[in-house]
């Protein structure tokens, strides 16, 4: 039987230079919006209560400050990720929602989720590389 390691396929392959870096990367594309401590909690977050509000969301979010959390959502908003919808209400009430566009990121966070969960699973059960 044949070992298929890294060298014997690329020499199999004619090559092709590919350039990596982080303005041609898409990785690094769906990283910056991704990226960080919070912002997929939160997308997973509004994905699940949709439609969030802000003090649903600081409340659900162990650990995030206010300020970060402004920012966070501030960001994902530039970014077309998320929509705020401001209510004329005392006190006033502000929602979350995933756009369109956000809502196209569902499929990555639903697979993230899987792959945590069993990334956890075998960290709890001693992986083995």
């Amino acid at each position: 039987m044949k070992n298929n390691t890294n060298i014997e396929n690329q020499e199999d392959k004619p090559e092709k230079k590919i350039i990596f870096d982080e303005n041609s990367c898409p990785v690094t594309a769906t990283m910056k919006v991704l990226g960080g401590k919070w912002k997929a909690i939160l997308i997973n977050a509004i994905y699940h209560t949709s439609p969030a509000r802000f003090g649903e969301l600081k409340r659900s979010v162990k650990g995030i400050t206010q300020s970060m959390l402004t920012q966070q959502l501030r960001e994902l908003e530039d970014d077309g990720i998320i929509s705020r919808k401001i209510y004329a209400e005392i006190p006033p009430r502000v929602e979350y929602t995933l756009t369109e566009f956000g809502l196209t990121l569902s499929p990555i966070i639903l697979s993230m989720a899987k792959w945590g969960k069993e990334y956890r699973i075998k960290k709890q059960n001693g992986m083995k590389h």
